[in-house]
């Protein structure tokens, strides 16, 4: 039997990362990390192997990640865990025994088996695998009509790709607007605007019914009876937790298969951490469940599993899942963190709002500069940031960052007014004109009778 210190099943953003910090924080253990493929795709960039790549090789993670730290790598299945005797069974390296344990086994596509014909040939959910995202794009290149059933993120990314093809995109979304959990309306509305005036039909409030075809997909049915032609369909409508192994031995999971974990990514079992898609997560303003698979999420639960494996090192501990987004559509790029005003409504937040429309440089006559839009959505009896949505140039994914750690930090509106932003005419919009400020100044100016006395102007 094999035996190492610190084991890792799963070889994405989360198991990699959760591997390099406990490197970085236990110095010369004996690390190992097993995950199921050859290669490791960058999965926020997989949609762009299609229209922009063209090459899955260009979308992987280099394995030197891992090597360069020492790291023992094993390309084989976890097919058990036994937490008694503290091993990991595999398909083709045996047992392998542990001190601590990660598992990072991330997330699978959720399938609509409700919809008859859902396992037509040439109907693809979205896989992380290598030969599988090739398979795809050899049958996109032979496709003239392509259907995507999902607005979100993972639908509305390879609609736009697709089409980037030449090819006939239809983009089908059951809820009102593509986008909606990320966005208020206005922004979703621009979305919905940038991918039709590009050529993408867009339908929302509609619903797929049948995928029709004998073997292969040829069109798709929608609940009014109405048909679409389709050589290629892509299932885009999220991705769910992959907990089995951690249900399998006995960890505790909550009611949507995710691995249940406490603040420093502990499960049930204290030598075994979950980190990524496949540990529950909780929203940072309610303490609820969430179903939200993020990277950048996976990222911030592995430095704290891969730190505080062995002893407690890293005091921060995970507070929840702020929901940051970005995508870039057709040259805008939008982005979001925090509660939606909708979402904040809804969860009985009483609410004040700021927005702004400025441009990304100063001055805005400059030859690539950009307009902004940016909504702030505050707490009104506290002042406290609880959401952000912003659209422009590129400047605005990084605008975000900062609003993320604003809402972690429970900034107020007052301290966003007077915040001192780095500027300059090329790179950024004007000191009197920043986003941030004149955002939280506006929501400020406002609603300022509502206010306590310290967060008035």
């Amino acid at each position: 039997m094999k035996r190492t210190d610190f084991l890792v099943i799963g070889g994405s953003a989360g198991g990699i990362l959760t591997a390099t910090m406990a490197r970085k924080a236990y110095g010369d253990i004996d690390i190992t990390l097993i995950r199921e493929t050859e290669t490791v795709m960058v999965p926020c960039g997989i949609p762009y192997i299609f229209g922009t790549l063209h090459d899955s090789k260009k979308n992987i993670i280099p394995d030197s990640m891992l090597t360069n730290a020492n790291i023992n790598l094993i390309v084989d299945s976890a097919l058990e865990i036994n937490k008694e005797q503290k091993r990991v069974t595999t398909r083709d390296n045996g047992i392998i025994g542990y001190q601590k344990l990660v598992i990072a086994t991330g997330s699978l596509p959720i399938i609509p088996t409700f919809i008859e014909g859902h396992d037509l040939d040439n109907v693809f959910p979205i896989l992380k695998d290598e030969g599988y995202l090739n398979k795809i794009h050899k049958k996109l290149q032979a496709a003239q009509n392509v259907t995507v059933i999902g607005g979100g993120f993972i639908g509305v990314e390879f609609a736009e790709q697709i089409r980037l093809l030449d090819k006939n995109v239809t983009l089908i979304e059951a809820a009102g607007s593509c986008l909606w959990q990320a966005f208020d309306k206005k922004y979703t509305d621009d979305i919905e605007r940038l991918l039709s005036s590009n050529g993408i039909n867009v339908m929302t409030n509609t619903r797929v019914s049948k995928i029709l075809g004998k073997g292969a997909v040829e069109a798709i049915e929608l609940e009014d009876g109405r048909t679409i032609p389709a050589e290629v369909v892509i299932l885009g409508l999220g991705m769910k937790p992959n907990g089995t192994l951690g249900k399998d031995c006995g960890l505790t999971m909550n009611d949507k298969g995710a691995i249940m974990v406490d603040q420093y990514m502990k499960t049930s079992d204290p030598d075994i951490f979950a980190v990524g898609d496949c540990a529950e997560k909780k929203c940072f303003f309610t303490g609820k469940d969430v179903p939200l698979l993020l990277a950048s999420t996976a990222a911030m639960e592995a430095k704290i599993a891969g730190s505080n494996a062995f002893q407690l090192r890293l005091i921060r501990a995970n507070k929840g899942t702020i929901s940051t987004f970005s995508t870039k559509i057709f040259g805008k790029t939008f982005a979001a963190a925090g509660l939606t005003e909708t979402r904040a409504r809804q969860e009985g937040f009483t609410i004040m709002i700021g927005e702004f429309k400025t441009k990304d440089r100063h001055p805005g006559s400059l030859p690539d500069a950009q307009e902004v839009n940016i909504k702030l959505i505050f707490s009104k009896c506290s002042g406290i940031i609880l959401g952000a949505q912003i659209s422009g140039g590129n400047t605005v994914a990084e605008i975000i960052n900062i609003l993320s750690l604003a809402i972690l930090k429970n900034i107020t509106a007052t301290e966003l007014n007077t915040f001192q932003a780095a500027t300059h005419p090329l790179v950024s919009p004007s000191p009197i004109a920043y986003p941030i400020n004149a955002a939280a100044m506006n929501a400020i100016a406002t609603n300022c009778s509502h206010l306590n006395e310290d967060l008035v102007l």
